[in-house]
Formats: structure tokens, C-alpha cells, sequence
């Protein structure tokens, strides 16, 4: 999380802002409206938010986000040449247990540290 210097010399996270908003909208909320109506009003809101935390996280939780090795499995790659593969633009080391031609299409069958082992694309 960046920080920034005050002119005391501490350091100030970059959610500073939201969090003094917060705060002050939370003593207006007590002290502004009458008593049991702005205890209330930020129990109610600290409710919701707690429910939209718990929302989200459950929605959330049905996508897993594919990153690095494991999203390069099951792709489709385009063959240069013999040895190398592009994939999503870049060029990657490949091999294959059957020959694939120049230009032809493959799936990305495993990642082994930067050689990919391709598969030849069926025509299904």
C-alpha cells in the first residue's frame, strides 16, 4: 500500500482520505440526528456493509482466476518453427511428439519451465 508523508513526518496510507470521510460521517451521524436515530442509522449501515462484503466474497468466489502456468494449459498455440510456439504474442520454446508444420495450430498440453509441450489441434 503507497504512503505519504504528513508535514509531521508520519507516513499516510492512500486510503487516509476514505477513512476520515468515514469517520466523520459517522460522528455526524450520532451527533446530528437524535440519539437512538443515529445509533441506529450507523448500525444499520455498518450492517449493510458487512452484507455486501459477504455478498461479494461469495460471488466471487465462483470465478478462480487462471494466472501464469495454469492458463496456458488447454490454449491453443501457433506454430513458427521447429522448437518454437507464439502464444497470446509471445514466443515460447515448444516441443511435440509428432511433427507439427510451420503455421499450423496446437494445444498447449503442459508447461514444463519455459517449453511448452503441444499436442496437434483436432479437426472435431
Amino acid at each position: 500500500m503507497p504512503s505519504v508523508a504528513c508535514s509531521s513526518g508520519a507516513a499516510l496510507s492512500s486510503d487516509y482520505p476514505r477513512r476520515v470521510i468515514l469517520a466523520l460521517t459517522i460522528v455526524l451521524a450520532v451527533v446530528v440526528l437524535p440519539s437512538p436515530l443515529g445509533l441506529i442509522a450507523v448500525g444499520t449501515a455498518a450492517l449493510i456493509e458487512v452484507g455486501e462484503i459477504v455478498a461479494w466474497k461469495r460471488w466471487l468466489s465462483r470465478y478462480g482466476v487462471k494466472t501464469g502456468v495454469e492458463a496456458l494449459v488447454g490454449m491453443t498455440a501457433t506454430v513458427i518453427d521447429d522448437g518454437r510456439a507464439r502464444v497470446r504474442g509471445e514466443i515460447w520454446n515448444a516441443r511435440s511428439d509428432s511433427p507439427l508444420p510451420a503455421g499450423s495450430r496446437a494445444r498447449i498440453a503442459a508447461v514444463e519451465g519455459l517449453v511448452l509441450d503441444l499436442e496437434p489441434e483436432s479437426d472435431s
